[in-house]
């Protein structure tokens, strides 16, 4: 899309020559690098509980960030007001906090090259706001529909259309249409005399509202959401100790994004507060795992055309058959370290400073058969949903609470598991990875990352993975 001709010169009322302008005032004070940052959001948001529509939103913020780098130290400004005068008072804010000895050239800017990921020609937040309704309440009667035992539903819809436009004082200018929807289900279960069972489902990507309709209709996610919410009527209390754990695909690579795929990223490593700081070329991992994380995937939720600081992404192997080659960078830490940058800045909004984030972050299949791996279990866990969790970077211990799991016992799946919670050390769990299934999976496409109190869309995958020694904490 040429600058010229796109929405964004419209969009941000704003020319080639104003730009330039901006950056070199970002730059008077001295600095080494400085970017513009232009946002547009438009969001939506529509809930349903106990059959009703509840909450329904629409909003839609614009702004601007300026960021001035020079050697170690940043400095950043926003003004949600993209008048001049208030740019460049934003730009002089910045270049004060950043002020250094470097000097840079006159800014000359050209279009970058984005890629084209997700071709969405009308975005989900451009449609009627009924047809969005109409998909909440449809969940709402699948989750009710699929069992007598479900009492309680509560679906919601997102979406949003963010335009960006980042100019930077290398020279290169980006422009972005970023759609994005998801639609979430959770439903509880109960019977007379036992405590009530939730089951959550959901997913999305960039694409248009038909996907909802062909490809993963509302009836999806509330049908499976019910199935997760009925299967734990029977739960047991979760065993305790030391045993091998399976974990299913798609879903359950929420453990490897935690517990593995944050420590990868570059600002802890530079800083070398990570658990795989200064450990490049080092085997960290069973040979049998490669991880990847791969901002190029077709409408996925974590892909993007350009990241936050206007460099196209792109597939990083971050691990290769157990040896560590690569971490997440964005234009500091790429600087600093002095590598080529990933395409990893990412930020939640004009008003955050990038930093190094995940985009879609998996393991590659194996070449073993999933019911293989489980019959090889004697005794264990096969884990198919996960909750909540948390890691320490430095240290790489993980805690990670798992919604859906069952107990194996001779090789077979047999009760249902409540509140059972994985404990143990990123690099440490990969290490005892004894089989990789061939069924390489990647979520439906509902994940928020945080970090440093900002969330960004994600994915995330893995095939079934046999680890040998993980400890469960649980109730029996």
């Amino acid at each position: 899309m040429r600058f010229s001709e796109s929405i964004f010169s419209s969009r941000f009322q704003i020319t080639r020559h104003d730009l330039e302008s901006h950056l070199a005032e970002a730059l008077a004070a001295g600095g080494d690098y400085a970017d513009l940052y232009f946002e547009y959001l438009l969001t939506s948001s529509i809930g349903i509980d106990e059959s009703m529509v509840k909450s329904a939103a629409q909003g839609v913020s614009v702004g601007v960030g300026v960021r001035v780098i020079a050697g170690e130290r940043t400095g950043y400004a926003y003004s949600d007001d993209l008048t001049p005068e208030k740019i460049r008072k934003a730009a002089r804010v910045a270049a004060h906090i950043a002020r250094g000895p470097s000097h840079v050239d006159k800014v000359s800017l050209s279009e970058g090259q984005p890629h084209n990921l997700y071709p969405v020609l009308i975005a989900p937040t451009d449609t009627a706001f009924g047809e969005r309704v109409e998909l909440v309440k449809r969940a709402d009667r699948a989750a009710r529909a699929y069992d007598s035992r479900i009492f309680q539903v509560q679906a919601n819809y997102a979406d949003n259309l963010r335009e960006v436009m980042v100019a930077t004082s290398d020279g290169v200018l980006t422009v972005d249409r970023q759609p994005l929807a998801r639609i979430s289900v959770s439903a509880l279960a109960r019977v007379e005399g036992g405590a009530p069972q939730r089951g959550h489902a959901g997913g999305g990507g960039r694409v248009e509202l038909d996907f909802f309709l062909r490809e993963k209709t509302p009836e999806h996610f509330a049908q499976q959401a019910a199935r997760e919410a009925v299967a734990m009527l029977d739960s047991v209390a979760a065993p305790a100790g030391e045993m091998t754990v399976v974990l299913g695909p798609g879903w359950p690579g929420i453990l490897l994004h935690e517990a593995v795929g944050h420590g990868l990223e570059a600002d802890f490593n530079r800083k070398g507060v990570s658990a795989f700081s200064g450990r490049m070329g080092q085997r960290v991992a069973s040979e049998l795992c490669t991880v990847i994380d791969d901002g190029t995937i077709s409408n996925r939720r974590g892909s993007l055309n350009v990241d936050d600081e206007g460099h196209p992404t792109r597939r990083n192997v971050l691990i290769e058959n157990g040896v560590l080659t690569g971490y997440l960078q964005d234009k500091l830490s790429s600087r600093l370290m002095k590598s080529a940058s990933t395409g990893s800045g990412r930020r939640e909004s004009y008003a955050h400073i990038p930093m190094p984030r995940m985009t879609n972050t998996f393991m590659l299949a194996g070449e073993s058969d999933p019911g293989d791996i489980i019959r090889s279990v004697p005794k264990g866990l096969y884990c198919v949903n996960f909750g909540g969790g948390q890691v320490d970077i430095t240290s790489g211990n993980f805690v990670f609470s798992a919604s859906e799991s069952y107990l194996i016992e001779d090789g077979k799946l047999t009760r249902s598991v409540r509140n059972a919670t994985l404990i143990g050390n990123g690099p440490e769990a990969l290490k005892y990875v004894s089989m990789v299934g061939n069924d390489l999976r990647l979520d439906e496409g509902i994940g928020i990352c945080g970090k440093e109190g900002q969330s960004v869309p994600v994915g995330v995958g893995i095939p079934t993975l046999k680890i040998d020694r993980m400890t469960v904490g649980g109730t029996g």
